[in-house]
């Protein structure tokens, strides 16, 4: 017995997508904020000893390098362990090293330098730890230039991926930066540079094992000839 469809019924409703749980989003958002509104409270106190310039300049140095290491390690994750969720917050991560590049710069150019460009490009050039900085700011400026993602279709995918990979680049020369400012005085830029050195053992291994995984899909590659 066939059943009869009123015309005028209501289409049946598509099932609802499930929302990606936004909470990792929402907990990087406040990991990234919270070191800035802690040196702001600390400024709001006068707490920052007896040289506050100096003290806001390594913070935001400290904090641009580890919210940056951060932003690299999102791809480790996911490689390491499988988890998606490192992937969403990459970007908004990623920025927010950027932000704070640009606070560390401009807190040495502006209130430690007085915008002395002449004694700015001479620091630059002459003292190699505010070179290998400076080199770093400029490649997170491109990387932040081109994040959007208008830029990256006009660029094409491979070769936005390309220059984003740059990032690498970056946290060598971040951290060159770090450990040439204290010239192996303390632990700490070691230590950051440990890390950078696992983030990119970790990412060399993932290579590999894509492109064996991808050899493997081929199959063995028969020469001309040989048949």
């Amino acid at each position: 017995m066939a059943v009869q469809v009123r015309e005028d019924s209501p289409a049946p409703r598509a099932p609802a997508k499930k929302k990606k749980a936004d909470w990792p989003w929402r907990l990087s958002f406040a990991a990234c904020t919270a070191p800035l509104f802690w040196l702001a409270g600390r400024a709001l106190r006068a707490d920052l000893g007896a040289d506050p310039v100096a003290e806001v300049l390594n913070r935001l140095g400290l904090y641009t390098l580890s919210v940056l290491l951060a932003s690299m390690a999102c791809t480790p994750l996911q490689i390491a362990f499988g988890w998606k969720w490192p992937l969403r917050v990459r970007r908004m991560v990623g920025l927010w090293a950027f932000a704070y590049a640009v606070l560390h710069f401009f807190t040495y150019a502006g209130i430690d330098q007085g915008l002395a460009f002449a004694e700015i490009w001479k620091d630059v050039l002459k003292r190699n730890f505010i070179t290998a900085g400076f080199a770093a700011f400029l490649i997170l400026l491109a990387l932040a230039v081109t994040t959007p993602a208008a830029i990256m279709r006009r660029l094409g995918y491979r070769r936005w991926k390309r220059l984003h990979r740059l990032v690498y680049a970056a946290g060598v020369l971040g951290c060159i930066h770090f450990l040439w400012r204290f010239k192996l005085k303390e632990p700490q830029p070691k230590a950051y540079l440990a890390v950078l050195a696992l983030l990119l053992l970790v990412r060399a291994v993932g290579w590999v094992r894509g492109r064996a995984a991808s050899r493997a899909r081929e199959g063995p590659r028969v020469r001309p000839g040989s048949v």
